[in-house]
């Protein structure tokens, strides 16, 4: 499910082709397709599935130019890695605040928005250790689906 503040996907390309100019980097369909998997994806997708996507409409792309397209949007804070534990680095390019919930399980990740209103609270001794640029939470537990599985199984 999308966010309600979110952008739309011409409004991300459209930012992605202004920060492509400003670091002096071509605007190429293969950076633009594959930020748009990532942009328009709520499931956080690794490298392989960028790929697998990108190439039904770009045959000739390369899974070495989709990893180094990903680093690259990485670099230009356009798309940032979930979480460096899991067995694949997974992209997500919503930069809306929102924290993830990753299963330990299954290793599917949730994005969890916050309410209207809500806030959430940094510790008060925070920016004591630098400029705080973006706050991620990450909350690993076991995901409803895979409880089921396991209660099932048990049954």
């Amino acid at each position: 499910m999308q966010n309600k503040n979110n952008k739309s996907l011409e409004e991300k390309i459209d930012y992605l082709k202004t920060m492509c100019k400003l670091k002096g980097m071509r605007v190429t369909p293969q950076r633009i397709e594959i930020y748009k998997q990532v942009a328009n994806s709520c499931e956080h997708p690794d490298a392989e599935t960028v790929y697998e996507a990108v190439k039904g409409s770009m045959p000739n792309v390369s899974v070495d130019t989709v990893y180094r397209t990903l680093a690259s949007l990485e670099e230009m804070d356009m798309i940032f890695r979930v979480d460096n534990q899991l067995p694949r680095a997974r992209f997500d390019a919503d930069k809306t605040p929102h924290s993830h919930f990753i299963c330990v399980k299954c290793n599917e990740v949730y994005d969890i928005f916050l309410d209207d209103g809500e806030k959430l609270q940094l510790p008060k001794n925070a920016e004591k250790y630098g400029e705080i640029k973006d706050i991620n939470i990450q909350i690993r537990g076991i995901c409803n689906k895979c409880l089921q599985e396991q209660k099932n199984k048990q049954n």
